[in-house]
């Protein structure tokens, strides 16, 4: 027998599990916490307390377009993977209610 908030969440994923999927619902999870994450990267990078860094930046400046791209593909991976894993959590304890329902 399920409680309230566990047949609310059955009746909410039911409805939304496929749109939850899409790509744009995905961004949504995810862009915050990868943006978070880049812009503390960069700062890091930026403000110079670690002078052998700064000094390598200084001295080839296509290291930083290498940078651009690292922190690039780091927000894409923040972005899928986030997205993807709360997506499966939220499958399993979808699946997991379903299973406890259909006990006598």
């Amino acid at each position: 027998m399920l409680n309230e908030i566990e047949k609310g969440f059955v009746d909410y994923w039911e409805k939304n599990r496929v749109k939850k999927k899409r790509v744009i619902n995905q961004l949504a999870v995810g862009l915050p916490l990868a943006t978070g994450f880049v812009i503390l990267i960069f700062v890091n990078l930026v403000s110079g307390w670690f002078k052998g860094a700064a000094a390598l930046i200084h001295e080839n400046s296509s290291l930083v377009l290498v940078i651009l791209i690292a922190l690039i593909l780091i927000v894409i991976f923040i972005v899928v993977f986030a997205a993807r894993h709360n997506w499966d959590q939220n499958e399993q304890r979808y699946r997991e209610l379903l299973a406890r329902q259909d006990l006598p």
